[in-house]
């Protein structure tokens, strides 16, 4: 048993789930409304937008999906936190999915990480990217 993130994007989710799939070294996958039961519950525009997607990156599942409720999608109260086992792996996962957002914290070393940072993705999704040390 575990927890699985699941974010929702206003139109973006395959673009984004692309973007992570990459960063990550992992290939996302994509359903479509249209195909499905629900294609006859979306407006056309919205066919091929995505009723679901996942990527698994080592143990951990993360999905995704389209939201058509009123509103904008916004983010808060939480952030999606990323663990590594190396420096490099690190520095490098920040880069890839911190460009085009905004870096809220450099990632540096600090008090209890050889590696810790924060920003928001491009896509608005908060995330802390950490790499502990060894005990």
């Amino acid at each position: 048993m575990g927890i699985t993130v699941y974010l929702t994007f206003g139109g973006t989710c395959q673009e984004a789930m692309t973007f992570y799939g990459e960063a990550l070294g992992v290939t996302p996958r994509f359903y479509p409304f249209a195909g499905t039961p629900a294609e006859a519950e979306v407006a056309p525009e919205w066919r091929d937008k995505m009723m679901h997607a996942g990527l698994t990156y080592q143990d951990t599942l993360f999905m995704a999906s389209d939201w058509m409720g009123p509103g904008e999608i916004s983010y808060s109260g939480f952030t999606v936190s990323l663990n590594t086992a190396s420096i490099e792996e690190a520095e490098r996962l920040f880069a890839a999915l911190s460009a085009g957002g905004t870096v809220t914290m450099p990632i540096a070393e600090t008090f209890w990480a050889l590696r810790f940072g924060m920003f928001t993705d491009k896509f608005g999704v908060p995330w802390m990217i950490n790499c502990d040390r060894p005990e």
